[in-house]
């Protein structure tokens, strides 16, 4: 028998608390950067919990969150949960209706935002139905005006709170310490639960060193949003291994991110394809050192290979590919060389990194489709099925389980292929798939070979309904500025014709100014597809 000793947040911050104090958390914040030790900040995560329970917070309690990068942020991570309370991190860049209706969905106690964002609350005061206090986190004295009621300083309550709180001994490691939500991109979004458990796992397995290998000796800079899935969990698995973090704060640029990792010496960071392609365009247009980094990691879409080449070849900058979902805390896979390919040519090591990677220790995976389980041979279809002690068994309130969760597997609804390496391709989304003439065509393939092109900035394939071939491919293109980056549709097609069978080519090329994303920078490509149907039919 082993002891019965709990996994919960709390115990990851004495860690920190105890063997880390002197190291560092950098803010940018709306007034400039400010420099912290963590001391500093778990002394102010202890004063945010005990003002937070003088608010009547108390264990279970949702505190939701509206803020951009930064300390504070980072305070709320850890205290909300230390306290037995429930993280909510809220996408502010939802609709005012989904948004709306994921606070009153979590049924927030108390809202934590950023006085920029003050105003977007404001504006649907009205609907929300549970919310009882309201704290703005600034660095300004003096609060917004607002019609609003119980609305608070978040510092000035800082300086009100017990400096000797101390976190509650009574959390259980399946408690719930997170809740985060999908973008709903169709249907309203749904809940994702987080236990102690799962994060403090999960963090363990961010750690390692064949996934991200987060470790003291690490500068951090989590680009990708700390609302969407808790910055794919590095502030809390950065923050247990006392790596100094880098937070980008309001109005994050590509300019402000070279300029962060050149200053810092930023050793890792995480975003998605968007956000990589304009550094890609910033370190192409400026002179920026950044020598430090021994890796970039992209996730949330397929990374096209000409940038993944642009990072490695010319930049030096190591590049990985990852995957996860909402549901999956996110961390499911990351591409890693195993030691017998260190040595392969460049053009298969760029095939290996352009896929999703190796399923990390502790998870498990399978792929299905009509016929059963694929063989991992590179070359079946199927959809991938996850499971694992960091992956969600149910969405919040039970809102439509039956399709995602079966049989103790999460039905993702990604199609994939797994090689005999056991290495994971996402082909595709079940929903974007392109059916022509009875057989299949990967929009993904097909985007990331558009953009390899030169000239190319941004590429996104969708389906047309076709009424001999029942549907079509359409490739939507957003071309570099500049001079030398003008391109016809046959340029494009011809540029591909090598590469695929010929019923596989676009049937047209659409030259947009810029093409449609989610809240978190992915393609949105249900509008995308209206636009273009009713662009055809004119």
């Amino acid at each position: 028998m082993m002891m019965d000793t709990q996994l919960t947040i709390a115990s990851m911050i004495k860690r920190t608390e105890q063997y880390f104090p002197k190291k560092e958390v950098i803010s940018r914040t709306q007034n400039g950067v400010q420099t912290f030790t963590y001391k500093d900040i778990i002394s102010r995560m202890k004063r945010l919990g005990s003002a937070l329970e003088s608010l009547g917070v108390k264990k279970g309690d949702r505190v939701g969150t509206l803020a951009w990068n930064h300390h504070r942020h980072l305070e709320a991570y850890f205290a909300v949960p230390s306290m037995g309370a429930v993280l909510h991190t809220i996408n502010f860049r939802l609709s005012k209706e989904h948004l709306i209706y994921i606070i009153n969905h979590a049924e927030n106690k108390v809202l934590l935002i950023d006085e920029d964002l003050f105003p977007l609350i404001e504006s649907i005061k009205d609907e929300l139905e549970t919310v009882e206090a309201f704290v703005i986190m600034t660095d300004n004295n003096t609060l917004p005006e607002s019609s609003l009621h119980q609305v608070y300083s978040y510092e000035e309550l800082l300086k009100r709170a017990d400096n000797s709180y101390e976190f509650t001994a009574e959390i259980k490691e399946n408690d719930p310490a997170g809740i985060c939500y999908t973008s709903g991109t169709t249907g309203k979004p749904k809940g994702v639960i987080y236990s102690h458990r799962g994060i403090y796992l999960h963090s363990m397995a961010l750690s390692m060193k064949d996934t991200l290998a987060l470790s003291e000796s690490d500068i951090v800079l989590p680009v990708v949003p700390m609302f969407h899935v808790n910055a794919w969990g590095m502030p809390f698995a950065a923050t247990w291994m006392g790596t100094t973090q880098v937070f980008p704060g309001p109005n994050m640029t590509p300019k402000i991110i070279a300029e962060m990792i050149e200053k810092y010496k930023v050793t890792f960071s995480a975003g998605v394809p968007t956000i990589w392609l304009g550094l890609l365009k910033e370190l192409e247009e400026g002179t920026y050192n950044t020598s430090s980094l021994r890796g970039l990691l992209c996730g949330g879409s397929a990374a096209p290979k000409g940038m993944i080449h642009m990072f490695e070849s010319k930049y030096g900058i190591p590049f990985l590919h990852g995957y996860g979902m909402t549901e999956t805390t996110p961390l499911v896979s990351v591409t890693r060389f195993k030691s017998y390919q260190s040595e392969l040519p460049d053009d298969e090591r760029l095939e290996i990194l352009s896929k999703q990677g190796l399923v990390v220790p502790g998870i498990e995976i399978k792929a299905v489709n009509e016929n059963g389980e694929i063989k991992p041979n590179g070359k079946e279809m199927g959809e991938l099925l996850i499971r694992g002690p960091w992956i969600a068994d149910a969405y919040y309130k039970g809102d439509s389980n039956s399709e995602s969760f079966q049989n103790g597997w999460l039905h993702t609804g990604d199609v994939v292929t797994i090689d005999e390496e056991g290495i994971i391709k996402i082909v595709d989304r079940t929903k974007d798939l392109i059916k022509s003439g009875g057989e299949w065509i990967s929009s993904v393939d097909l985007e990331n070979a558009i953009m390899a092109h030169e000239s190319v900035f941004e590429a996104c394939v969708i389906s047309v309904p076709d009424p001999k071939w029942q549907e079509r491919p359409v490739a939507c293109i957003v071309l570099k500025g500049g001079p030398g980056h003008q391109v016809t549709k046959e340029d494009i097609i011809e540029f591909l014709r090598p590469q695929f069978a010929k019923w596989w080519l676009p049937d047209d090329v659409l030259f947009l100014d810029e093409i449609p994303k989610t809240s978190v920078g992915k393609f949105l490509k249900a509008k995308l597809r209206e636009q273009v149907e009713n662009q055809l039919a004119l």
